[in-house]
């Protein structure tokens, strides 16, 4: 079997998804659930995420409702407590540079740096943000911590951060966040969903997740900013706008 929290295990919060792991495997024990002894951290995420193996699994929005959807059993949505937005939602914060002037409307003809175009916070969320108009000059970086790089350093100039992601920078990459700005942020939509296998049953899984952030020390629980489980219906997720993909994609050097 296999579980896998990768979308937020950053190095630096990995001691406490580890904890949180070990939590859930505890209460799935008590629900007769077998589970893996530790998360899995590497390998393709599609391929976790597609596994009939994949007991519990986290993904991102865009992915659930392009492809995933209808062949994976949704569970819930850990929910990160994000001001302005519903249990379990979230956005991305719009930033560039901490000495660039301008609004979100002022970049649109400007390079926008994307971590990957099946991504909802990083390229989904801010072309729907700006339709009917698109940003059309983009700047693929591979991840959400390399497009705030590639603005900080003047080789995109906006960039749309998962917030969850940009707490994480502004907590553990100081230096990067001084160098940057926010200048606001797209509509909640659904946050990151946790997914099993098709076959299996949600509910139990659902508990022992819920009854494991409970469970969490509080210096754990802010570590990963979480505050519980949220419940979201699948329709949520499917109706929020899929745009059409990059078209004048430019390699990062």
């Amino acid at each position: 079997m296999i579980a896998s929290l990768a979308m937020y295990d950053w190095p630096q919060v990995a001691a406490e998804h580890d904890r949180l792991w070990s939590l859930i495997r505890d209460a799935l024990a008590d629900e007769g659930i077998d589970a893996p002894e530790a998360l899995t951290r590497n390998g393709s995420l599609w391929d976790i995420w597609e596994s009939p193996d994949l007991l519990l699994g986290q993904t991102c929005g865009m992915p659930y409702r392009t492809r995933l959807h209808g062949n994976v059993t949704l569970v819930g949505t850990l929910d990160y407590a994000l001001p302005d937005a519903p249990p379990g939602y979230y956005y991305s914060q719009f930033i560039t540079r901490a000495d660039e002037p301008g609004e979100v409307l002022d970049f649109i003809d400007r390079t926008l740096a994307f971590n990957g175009q099946d991504s909802q916070s990083g390229w989904a969320a801010p072309q729907n943000h700006v339709t009917p108009l698109t940003f059309k000059h983009t700047r693929h970086t591979g991840a959400h911590r390399d497009s705030a790089h590639a603005v900080a350093t003047g080789r995109a100039d906006i960039a749309a951060i998962d917030a969850v992601t940009w707490r994480l920078i502004v907590t553990h990459m100081p230096e990067l966040a001084a160098k940057l700005r926010i200048i606001g942020h797209t509509d909640p939509t659904p946050g990151l969903p946790l997914i099993t296998a098709a076959h299996r049953d949600p509910a139990p899984l659902a508990r022992a997740v819920t009854n494991a952030v409970t469970s969490l020390s509080p210096s754990d629980r802010d570590a990963l900013g979480l505050c519980g489980l949220a419940t979201i219906a699948a329709k949520a997720y499917v109706s929020v706008p899929t745009p059409p993909p990059p078209s004048q994609d430019v390699p990062l050097n």
